[in-house]
């Protein structure tokens, strides 16, 4: 079973190989009892739709974030 640090922002690194098992980078977190539960969001509204449970790659779901955010802040910059 692998080990995961907490970072002082509260993030935890996935291993590679759950991610892609999970078939998303969308996940839901809670709490039960004293364990925390990771499990892939199913149903996501709004602009997280696109990224719901799907079959593609983890590595694509990362290219077309990637893509939105550079599109995102580019529009941004010709604003100011």
């Amino acid at each position: 079973m692998p080990l995961a640090k907490i970072t002082k922002k509260g993030q935890v690194t996935i291993p590679i190989d759950f991610r892609r098992r999970l078939g998303t980078d969308m996940v839901k977190i809670e709490m039960e009892g004293g364990k925390v539960v990771i499990t892939p969001a199913r149903e996501l509204g709004g602009i997280f739709h696109r990224y719901a449970f799907t079959e593609r790659p983890i590595e694509e779901i990362m290219e077309i974030e990637k893509k939105a955010m550079e599109e995102a802040f580019a529009g941004e910059n010709n604003r100011r």
